[in-house]
């Protein structure tokens, strides 16, 4: 169910200015508030900047105007109101990891609202983040997957492999974030194309959105997710136990869309996944899907009127996989879902969680999700 858009008064998008009079023909998008079916809702709510002043209200074009609008000197709540594709490399190559971790960092402050204006407004050479900080909304923006200038190869891992660093969002030791509307993808720098080292792909993408540290009361809707590995990680370790009684998170009525894992993968989390759709192939030539929901350390997973599509899927496994086992293990409940059309079959994780949703929510059945969320999910589908 799409969140119902309230009109207001913006700031007018006016290119080249980082603070302009409002004008009626902005942006309706930037006041919205998280929908009250999601954890985002919960505690007080999550209104980002919505009850910014006119004089908080900025719409930027290029990284200088970001940067200005996201400063600390900036009293209050803000809205940012994204006018275009924003580069923040700004046409210099990143020299190297630092130089990429300085420039390509856009950090949100408390009480703030950053929202695209259009269908095709974004960033490309960013990554998005939100750390230590309370009541951020980040809606209706084209998000290119970073790509890590510095790989680092990893003898250790398996068989070796290599490991980068940049999200696109990545949301730390955050409260009340609300993520809706966006498009993530690798294209046009999809993993077929990155070059081959010590006889693996040498992998430039980490995550598209991951989420840790004890964050919580965060939704996350609407969004498509498109041709990339490692999609969404919630609880970074298996030895971050603070984050057991936080991660609570809702996914619903989002797009996974060739997306090989991580959809998401959780630990210790209560997540509460509903609506959404997944479409997979386990022998897609570049993003061969190996699953779609991960059950590690002491996840509490509840699940409700999933759609997956996964070519070459047979079982419920296939879709919900298990990491953890004995006294780790999580758990993954579901009701109303479908594989290929057919019942979602209980996994070796399914188990009731000990945990209730504690908002009212209505999904639709699940042979209904597919066409909904195609016409609903990504940026400029509000």
């Amino acid at each position: 169910m799409k969140h119902i858009l309230s009109t207001v008064i913006l700031c007018a998008a006016v290119a080249g200015c980082a603070n302009v009079a409002p004008s009626p023909s902005s942006s309706p998008l930037a006041r919205q508030v998280a929908p009250a079916d999601g954890w985002a809702a919960q505690a007080g709510g999550t209104r980002g900047g919505a009850d910014a002043p006119v004089a908080n209200v900025f719409t930027v074009s290029d990284a200088a105007q970001l940067r200005k609008a996201l400063d600390k000197s900036v009293e209050g709540s803000r809205i940012v109101q994204v006018s275009g594709v924003i580069d923040m490399s700004e046409g210099r190559t990143f020299v190297d990891h630092a130089d990429q971790s300085r420039r390509g960092r856009v950090v949100l402050p408390w009480r703030t609202t950053l929202v695209g204006l259009g269908a095709q407004s974004g960033f490309v050479n960013a990554h998005l983040h939100v750390a230590k900080v309370e009541q951020v909304i980040i809606r209706n923006l084209n998000l290119r997957n970073p790509c890590d200038v510095a790989p680092k190869w990893d003898p250790e891992d398996g068989d070796g492999g290599w490991n980068a660093e940049f999200d696109a969002i990545s949301i730390v030791a955050a409260r009340h974030v609300w993520v809706d509307h966006n498009s993530f993808t690798d294209a046009p720098l999809t993993d077929d194309k990155l070059p081959t080292e010590n006889g693996k792909t040498r992998q430039c993408h980490d995550g598209a959105l991951d989420i840790r540290d004890a964050s919580d009361y965060v939704t996350v809707s609407y969004n498509h997710f498109a041709l990339h590995a490692k999609n969404m990680l919630i609880g970074a370790s298996d030895k971050a136990e603070g984050d057991a009684g936080h991660l609570r998170i809702t996914i619903s009525h989002n797009l996974f869309e060739y997306v090989a894992s991580r959809a998401p993968r959780v630990r210790f989390g209560q997540v509460h996944l509903f609506n959404n759709y997944h479409v997979g192939d386990r022998k897609h030539p570049t993003y061969r899907h190996g699953y779609s929901v991960g059950v590690a350390k002491l996840a509490r997973i509840l699940s409700h009127a999933n759609a997956f599509e996964i070519a070459g899927a047979r079982t419920c496994t296939d879709a919900v996989k298990s990491f953890a086992s004995g006294a780790d293990a999580g758990s993954f409940s579901d009701q109303g879902s479908l594989l290929n059309g057919a019942p979602l079959a209980p996994c070796g994780a399914n188990q009731a969680p000990s945990w209730n949703v504690p908002y009212a929510f209505t999904p639709l059945p699940a042979a209904a999700v597919p066409a909904h969320v195609r016409a609903g999910a990504g940026a400029g589908k509000q």
